[in-house]
């Protein structure tokens, strides 16, 4: 396999697992144990206005820290890394595919560079990294799958997305890593789900849980004592499933695109590839 075909496959495989979407009082904290025990109080009996103040609260982030497992296709996928929430969006993420390779990915706005092992170089010239121009590939399915993923990691879509939803209920107080949350969950037919995301991706998100014959869809968040999202889950019956634990808000991140001199652009390779092939 090509090696621009071979990096876009990894990273469009592990991305795609995230389809769909913490930090509760840290070590020494004072916050005496009446208030947090009002707060889960709160977020148990006012679901609406808990989840709205979880949105609320979580819109305010600047940064979080993601760690993703999940199966697509019945093979195991693991992602792991950080979301820069700001004006224009960045992420960082180590992806293991089903065959245990680990791959570096780093989007800044709609561009993404995904990293090239050693051996494999001499197919971008010896570059470490290989470029992928959302914006110069626009009807491509795999950049347009690509540039939806990152959009489902927001931790703040997965809390729409209930608050959106009739029929959402609190299971009860569970502890994520350490944190005490409240868990929520809702059953909803994939019309339904469907009407939530975005129309260009509609089409594309349905024809692909309508091949696996996947008639409704199971969402799962728990939230912690400060009204942010500690875990997200999304079960697609045999499409996949995916659970995303949130942690580090707020921590001083930053994520740049690799040097240039260091970096090989996909549309330029594609295109010496059908110049050759004429």
């Amino acid at each position: 396999m090509a090696l621009w075909k071979k990096t876009a496959v990894v990273a469009v495989a592990g991305l795609t697992a995230l389809a769909g979407t913490a930090c509760g009082p840290q070590p020494g904290s004072t916050e005496a144990p009446e208030k947090q025990s009002g707060v889960l109080e709160l977020l148990a009996s006012d679901l609406k206005g808990s989840l709205q103040k979880t949105v609320d609260t979580t819109t305010k982030t600047d940064s979080v820290t993601v760690k993703m497992v999940g199966t697509m296709g019945g093979q195991k996928i693991s992602v792991q890394g950080v979301l820069d929430l700001g004006d224009t969006p960045k992420a960082e993420m180590k992806m293991t595919d089903p065959e245990g390779t680990t791959v570096s990915v780093r989007m800044i706005g709609v561009v993404f560079f995904v990293e090239v092992a050693e051996e494999d170089r001499a197919s971008t010239g010896g570059k470490r990294w290989v470029k992928m121009d959302l914006s110069a590939v626009a009807g491509n399915k795999a950049g347009a799958e690509l540039g939806k993923q990152f959009d489902d990691m927001d931790p703040v879509k997965q809390v729409k997305t209930l608050l959106a939803i009739e029929g959402t209920t609190v299971v009860g107080q569970e502890t994520v890593n350490g944190a005490q949350t409240v868990h929520y969950t809702v059953t909803t037919p994939v019309d339904t789900y469907l009407a939530q995301i975005d129309s260009k991706r509609r089409t594309e998100t349905e024809q692909a849980l309508a091949a696996q014959g996947v008639k409704e869809l199971k969402i799962d968040l728990w939230v912690d004592e400060q009204y942010r999202p500690r875990r997200a889950g999304l079960g697609m019956g045999k499409m996949g499933d995916m659970l995303i634990d949130y942690t580090d808000y707020g921590k001083a991140v930053t994520i740049e695109a690799p040097p240039a001199a260091e970096t090989a652009d996909l549309a330029e390779m594609l295109k010496g590839l059908t110049t050759t092939g004429t």
